[in-house]
């Protein structure tokens, strides 16, 4: 991987690039974002909110409450429908970048697996990656 990088949706009207290294990347299985993914789960990349430049008008937001109670979001290109970006309110310093929305998203290695408690009998996951029953424990 080599910074920066970049990324888009698939009909182009959104593109982005990042200055930074990534702070980690893993794989979500929560329902949420199954649903959003259209699978057994969502890959992301997560960076500093600040080293991310969005470039179009047709970013939609959609937010929903995490099952703690906490907003999170998730965005995606009205015209196309691709999945870019996820975040939570609590943590607005962070932002996730979705794996597949990457230019060359062949550098994506994830080292976790989150919400495994929802993954799907049929996702095959990693043996190599750190699996979390439910969210990351994270400090306030």
């Amino acid at each position: 991987m080599n910074v920066p990088y970049s990324g888009r949706c698939a009909c182009g009207a959104i593109t982005y690039q990042c200055e930074a290294t990534p702070i980690g990347m893993g794989n979500c299985h929560c329902r949420d974002c199954q649903r959003s993914s259209g699978t057994s789960h969502t890959s992301v990349v997560v960076v500093p909110s600040a080293s991310l430049t969005i470039e179009g008008t047709n970013l939609q937001r959609y937010e929903s409450a995490a099952d703690s109670g906490t907003p999170v979001y998730r965005s995606f290109c009205s015209q196309c429908g691709s999945p870019l970006f996820a975040g939570n309110t609590k943590f607005p310093e962070f932002i996730s970048i979705k794996a597949a929305s990457l230019d060359d998203p062949s550098w994506f290695q994830p080292a976790i697996d989150i919400w495994i408690s929802s993954a799907q009998p049929w996702c095959l996951m990693s043996p190599e990656t750190e699996k979390f029953e439910r969210d990351l424990p994270m400090s306030p």
